[in-house]
């Protein structure tokens, strides 16, 4: 097993060369930049050779730097299978299991979870970042995080997708809305309505224009954001009507400040999936992880009587 420093002097390189930068790569690891230069120049200075071109930026690197970085990487991947492997053997979870995920898988939903799977396995760590969902591909390429969750999953050369739940999708309206009185919603009732909407380069805004256009529902944009609490506020405030996930309204509709309703289009929903890194062998900590997140699939809202 590699010793520590080894660990930690991989791990800093290969941040460094994959975030191209000396300071970025040094906060990634927990040092400063001071020491993390003085680090790679002892690196190249044992090696006898240059690891990067000082004279570009963003660095890159040289020949050598790139023998390196594949020898820094096949070391920490072969560290973590035998980890993984020691532990397999001697039957434990433990270890820690980092997250990404996006803003509306709920803190409380997530809270939850994080308490069930200490009570399951107390030697095992779990933690939670949000973010948007590009960065959540990023991080767990850059092995930043063990699992994303994401909605819209999509698998690629280095991706791996697993299914989690699919969400049901409503009408969001402020309880004063004139619609808001209306048990259930037909597409055609949006037509003409002011629409608080997703930003463009987001997945869930080109899914929901292309259903809107499939009905030929034209509705008018007032407001967009890139995330699912800014768009429940301004509904809240009576700036127009959305479409979001039932799962994530919730608390708003049980404080009565938003009313979901229910829309007739069969098989809209929103699709939930867990990413990884397929060149990563998942531990028995993660492994354990995606079993209780899919014990744990969407509650459903409540049925509507018609």
């Amino acid at each position: 097993m590699l010793g520590i420093v080894a660990v930690l002097e991989y791990k800093l390189f290969r941040e460094i060369a994959e975030t191209r930068s000396m300071s970025r790569g040094a906060v990634q690891c927990g040092i400063s930049q001071s020491a993390a230069s003085q680090h790679v120049q002892e690196v190249e200075r044992r090696l006898g050779t240059s690891l990067f071109d000082r004279s570009k930026r963003p660095l890159e690197l040289t020949a050598a730097g790139k023998l390196y970085l594949d020898l820094c990487r096949d070391l920490l991947h072969r560290e973590e299978e035998f980890l993984h492997e020691l532990d397999a053997l001697k039957g434990e979870v433990r270890g820690s299991v980092r997250v990404a995920s996006i803003y509306s898988i709920g803190i409380t939903e997530m809270a939850g979870l994080q308490d069930e799977f200490g009570a399951r396995f107390p030697n095992a760590g779990l933690s939670v970042e949000y973010m948007r969902p590009d960065r959540i591909y990023e991080a767990v390429l850059r092995d930043h995080a063990d699992l994303g969750l994401v909605s819209y999953p999509e698998a690629s050369r280095e991706i791996a997708a697993l299914p989690w739940r699919e969400e049901e999708m409503r009408v969001a309206l402020g309880p004063d809305h004139p619609l808001a009185k209306l048990r259930v919603l037909e597409p055609r009732d949006l037509n003409g309505q002011d629409y608080v909407g997703f930003d463009e380069d987001l997945r869930i805004r080109r899914e929901l224009d292309r259903f809107l256009k499939s009905q030929e529902i034209a509705v008018n944009f007032v407001m967009h954001f890139d995330n699912i609490q800014m768009i429940k506020e301004a509904v809240a405030l009576g700036t127009g009507l959305s479409i979001l996930p039932a799962q994530t309204m919730q608390a708003e509709v049980e404080q009565g400040r938003l009313v979901s309703t229910p829309l007739q289009a069969p098989g809209l929903v929103r699709p939930v999936g867990i990413i990884h890194r397929k060149r990563k062998k998942l531990s028995r900590a993660v492994e354990s992880f995606v079993q209780l997140l899919r014990a744990h699939p969407v509650a459903k809202p409540e049925p509507v009587t018609v």
